[in-house]
């Protein structure tokens, strides 16, 4: 949406425009239908009114299973993408319970601005864009769910003015990890720059309590090496899925690394279970052993916090290999922080058997699933399936550098 300008966003924000708004959040808007709606609105609407109420319309449809208030909501296509989904950011803005004024670098449309802001009515935060059209919209957020008195919105780019940035109580940075269309790997060509952002803490504003959001495939030693000590690492995983890394200094770092879990209680609530994994000290070593009776797959973030070790404990299980994150045992022990699966038997892989096996099992579907392999799942799974009733799941890695190959069902069935 970037021919939206500011006649048009006043437009939306207006009266007529809410109520075209409000009348096509009630229309089916099918992608095949997208052409008509917009013929209908053109005759009535200036071409830019038009194509911009539609968008609108169906990006707080695209927007309403990540977003809480949607309906009410202004977005781009790309701001949504990169906005921070709300059961994210209402855990996050329980990280920042303690402080009441709060700095946004890199606030966007608003994804933490406003749950930061909703999570207490006596806070303020100061929320910081650089890109204009973004900081418009967030201004437009801010206001459609009446939390003007709460954000102060500021359109600067800190990189150059960073004096921009507010003596705040603690920070909350999401800095941009685009540059010229591309995603920046670099944390060097995050804008603003990590280094940067760290350095605030002992020079002006000197903001020694910091919330930084890295991406979920972050290099962490080029973190460490730039970050104060203590930090804590925090890894944020939705509904099984790895969202995002999170750095926290100052009184904001409560441990050294951390596995957080949230699942929805329901498909579209915004409401969560959080679950938390942190180190044991001492670190735990773990044995390894062949398959058992049931096979457990860590959450990503589990996973990515280095905390398979202390999640075996908790599951009295054991590796199949040091280097691989899938974990055995002999029994079941309910968990959060990982999927069971029901091990039929294992074998060493060699196709032909591996097709015997399945075919002797009564195989329909396959899933294949690897870790430490370096087959085509999709292809294999072609291949495999069979006409049978019987849904199976194959799971390939290594055992003692070995390859190996798991059919399982997921644990309960089959």
């Amino acid at each position: 949406m970037d021919t939206l300008d500011t006649a048009t966003l006043a437009w939306l924000a207006s009266t007529a425009g809410q109520a075209v708004l409000a009348e096509l959040g009630t229309r089916p808007l099918q992608p095949a239908e997208l052409l008509r709606e917009q013929t209908r609105l053109r005759a009535t609407l200036p071409p830019a009114y038009a194509r911009a109420a539609l968008e609108q319309a169906v990006l707080r449809r695209h927007a309403r299973l990540k977003i809480a208030h949607a309906e009410r909501l202004y977005f781009t296509r790309e701001a949504l993408e990169q906005a921070t989904s709300t059961p994210v950011a209402q855990h996050r803005a329980t990280r920042f319970a303690a402080f009441m004024h709060l700095a946004d670098v890199g606030a966007g449309i608003g994804g933490d601005a406003l749950c930061l802001a909703a999570a207490r009515p006596d806070r303020h935060i100061t929320a910081i864009e650089r890109d204009p059209l973004r900081a418009a919209l967030l201004r437009m957020n801010v206001q459609a769910l009446g939390l003007a008195q709460r954000v102060t919105v500021r359109e600067a780019d800190v990189v150059d003015t960073p004096e921009a940035v507010p003596a705040a109580d603690a920070l909350f940075c999401d800095p941009g990890r685009r540059s010229g269309g591309r995603r920046s790997f670099e944390l060097s060509g995050y804008q603003p720059p990590l280094a940067q952002v760290l350095a605030w803490r002992t020079q002006p504003p000197q903001l020694a309590h910091m919330g930084i959001k890295l991406a979920a495939g972050v290099d962490l030693e080029a973190v460490a090496a730039l970050a104060p000590q203590p930090h804590e690492i925090e890894f944020v995983a939705l509904d099984g899925e790895l969202k995002e890394t999170v750095l926290w200094c100052g009184e904001l770092a409560q441990t050294t690394r951390r596995a957080t879990l949230l699942h929805r209680t329901a498909p579209d609530s915004f409401h969560v279970t959080t679950h938390t994994l942190t180190p044991d000290i001492p670190r735990p070593a773990i044995a390894t052993a062949e398959p058992a009776a049931l096979l457990y797959e860590p959450d990503p973030a589990v996973i990515r916090a280095g905390l398979v070790a202390e999640l075996a404990v908790r599951l009295h299980a054991t590796l199949l290999d040091p280097q691989i994150a899938y974990l055995t045992a002999a029994a079941y022990t309910a968990t959060p922080f990982a999927r069971a699966w029901q091990i039929l038997e294992w074998l060493p892989f060699q196709l032909k058997q591996v097709r015997a096996r399945l075919r002797a099992l009564d195989a329909g579907a396959v899933t294949v699933k690897k870790r430490g392999s370096p087959l085509d799942t999709d292809a294999l799974a072609r291949q495999l399936s069979g006409s049978g009733s019987r849904p199976l799941v194959l799971v390939l890695t290594r055992r003692n550098n070995r390859p190996i190959a798991m059919i399982c069902v997921p644990f309960g069935g089959g």
